[in-house]
This record gives C-alpha cells, structure tokens and sequence, in this order.
C-alpha cells in the first residue's frame, strides 16, 4: 500500500509503511490557537456586557454580568471536549434563566461547543441540553430577546452537533479502511514470508537431495563400470559437475529466500513418513554403495503426521549432509521409541568436523526449525566414537492435536 492517509483532523496518521504514527504538532497556532481564541471570546462577552447596560451603577450586578459572559465562554478551553462542551451549554441555559441575557460571543460558543461534542466528544450531551432551551422558549415572554436567543439555539445546537457527528463518523470509516488495508498488507506479507520459507525448505530438503543423489550416482558409476569407454566417463563425469553446479547455485536461491523468512516456523504437512524410511535408506545405499542401517529401539507406534514428516526430514536432511561432507562413510539411523518420546539418532563414522567446527550451510538451520516446529530439539555435533552425530527428540504429539 503506498501513500499516506491523513483524515481532517486525525490524531492518528497511516503512513505507507503501514504503521500507526502520532501526528507531530510543533505549530504555535496548533498549540496555542485555541487558547487565544476562548479568551477573545471571554474578552468580547465582557466588553458586551458593559456596552449593553451602561446604566447599572452597581459594582456588584456590573460583577455578576461580567461572570456569567465569562461562564458561557471561557469553559470551552478546558481539555476534555466533552467537559467542556457541557460546562459551556450548562452556562448558556443558566445565563438565560438567571440573568435573562446571553451575549453575541455567549451564542457563538454554544454552537462551537455543541460542534466539538459531536466532533470529538459524546454527541448526546448536546441532545440533552436541548431540552432546557425549549423549555425557555415555551416559558418566555412573546418576542423577547431570550425567546429569540433560545429558539436560535434550540435549533442551532443539535444541528450543528449533527453535521459534526456525520463528519466524525466519515472520518472514522476512513481510518478504519486504512487500518484494514494495514492490517491486511500484514497478513498478505506474513503469508508471502511463509510461503517462501516453505518454498524453500522444500527446495533443500526434496530437490537438492536428489540433486546431489544425481551427482553422487554419476561419480559412482565412473569409478565402478569396469571397461567403459572414455567418452562415457567424460560425459558421466559431466553430469556429476553439471549437478554439482545446480546444488551450489540452489544454495544460493535458497539464500536469496530465506533473506526475509529466516525466523518462520517449518509448515507441517502429513507428506513423507516414517513408513517411508525404508525406501529412503535403500535410495541411499544405491547411490553411495556404503551400509546404510536402520535400528530400531521399542514398539513403534503410529504418530501424529506433522513428527513424522518432520522426522522423515531430518534424517534426509542428515543422510544428504553425510554423502557430502563424509562421501563413502556408512551411516547409522536409530529410532528410539519411548513413552511421549521419538528420539531419532543418525551417526557417520567419517571423520567429522574438523575441529569441531560446525558444518556451514542451511541443513543443520533447516532441521533445527523442522524441530522445533513439532515442539522438540535437534543436537548436532561430533560423535564420541568418531564421525558425526545428529540427534532429535521430538514429542510423540503435537500440541495443537
């Protein structure tokens, strides 16, 4: 999603990145605009007030006028919108019942503070406080001023509560479309990296094993076939390159993949299983000609789908590991079945890592996360006997079953 969605006077903003960032405001108007504002219009109820009765001599009465002008203006720089917005139409209704006046400025602030109700604040008030109005227009004289004032209002104030209830409701479906195409680009991005880690572990645990299962029958055959003619172990030899070269650059496919899924969780499908073992031990005994044993420990059971692919996948992932980095060592495949349990143990008797340093490559990441996925661990490392060891625990249920 690109652009940036702005909406009136949000106090949010979605910008392209689909992030939900405050909108920054530093200007001095921003801050102090409506500041100023509410006091002009304190300052133009006072002067009205005097200009209106230039007769009353009394300090206290002149006192008392000047409060109330300044009562039914200068609440509505206080914070909460809604507070605000009550305490000024309150001081509007008692102006007029009181004091029997209410000054130009007064009116102009019942209206701006029934627009923030239904701008910002609870719309209702606004409602409710029409009632006192029509309860002075219904009790005032004929045609006296408060009877004009409190039917202006009356129709004024749920009005323009009204049009700015509208344009809050407007403003909010706009954000809320944005926030949904946020929301959605997530998802949709998520489900992108998922699918190219997928994409790419299936890569490197089915076709780069065959792959190098190609490489490894063509150098067997070159070296095994007694009497064969040159230009066939040229073109067999050929062969073992050309696959040789599709493995290096599928790593780096592979590579290219992972860039941006490295921390997704492996997708479980009931594919290859245990049952399947076998026939993957035997593909391999083909191709190297070395032993290739499987040993069992305890009674198997059936298992939930998602270990046995995983496990399936592992000792794939492990037999291609040993056929690359230990070419002609034999390898061992145990399956320990315990109670809640399935410890799986492949071991090589090549001559391992030199030094103990770990072999490189996405393999030994690959069953980590085929691992974990399926709630279990994966140790790797040098064999105490020599060669090198791949170990998995892995429940017999996952947790989601």
């Amino acid at each position: 999603m690109s652009g940036t969605s702005t909406c009136g006077d949000n106090d949010w903003v979605f910008t392209a990145n689909g992030s939900g960032l405050p909108r920054q405001r530093h200007s001095a108007i921003d801050r102090y605009g409506p500041i100023i504002g509410v006091g002009l219009l304190g300052l133009g109820a006072v002067i009205e007030t005097l200009a209106r009765h230039p007769q009353i001599r009394v300090p206290g009465l002149i006192l008392l006028l000047c409060i109330a002008g300044l009562a039914t203006t200068l609440p509505l720089a206080l914070p909460h919108p809604t507070v605000a917005g009550t305490a000024v139409l309150t001081a509007g209704v008692l102006s007029l019942m009181i004091v029997n006046t209410l000054t130009v400025a007064g009116c102009a602030t019942q209206l701006i503070a029934a627009y923030l109700l239904g701008r910002r604040g609870r719309p209702v008030v606004a409602a409710v406080v029409v009632v006192p109005y029509l309860l002075i227009v219904l009790t005032a004289d004929g045609h006296s001023d408060v009877r004009i004032i409190g039917v202006l209002l009356a129709a004024g104030v749920p009005a323009l509560a009204l049009v700015a209830t509208s344009h809050r409701m407007r403003r909010e479906n706009i954000e809320n479309r944005a926030a949904r195409q946020v929301i959605a680009g997530t998802l949709l991005e998520h489900t992108a990296r998922g699918e190219r880690a997928r994409i790419a572990r299936e890569l490197h645990d089915v076709v780069a094993h065959h792959i190098s299962m190609v490489a490894v029958q063509a150098e067997t055959a070159r070296l095994t076939t007694p009497g064969m003619p040159s230009i066939g172990a040229a073109r067999l030899s050929a062969i073992g390159d050309t696959a040789r070269a599709a493995l290096t650059e599928m790593r780096r496919l592979l590579g290219v993949l992972r860039e941006d899924a490295e921390a997704e969780m492996a997708v479980r499908r009931p594919q290859p299983g245990l049952a399947q073992l076998n026939e993957l031990l035997d593909e391999a005994r083909e191709a190297t000609g070395v032993g290739t044993r499987l040993i069992l420990h305890g009674s198997p059971v059936t298992l939930d789908p998602g270990v046995e692919l995983a496990a399936f996948r592992i000792v794939q992932e492990a037999l291609t590991n040993s056929r690359r980095h230990a070419p002609g060592a034999a390898v061992d495949v145990e399956l320990h079945y315990m109670i809640g349990t399935l410890r799986v143990i492949i071991r090589d008797n090549g001559p391992g890592p030199a030094n103990g340093a770990p072999v490189p490559g996405h393999g030994l990441l690959g069953m980590r996360e085929r691992a974990a996925a399926v709630g279990g661990d994966l140790r790797t490392g040098a064999a105490s006997t020599g060669g090198f060891l791949v170990e998995a625990r892995l429940p017999t249920q996952t947790e989601d079953m």
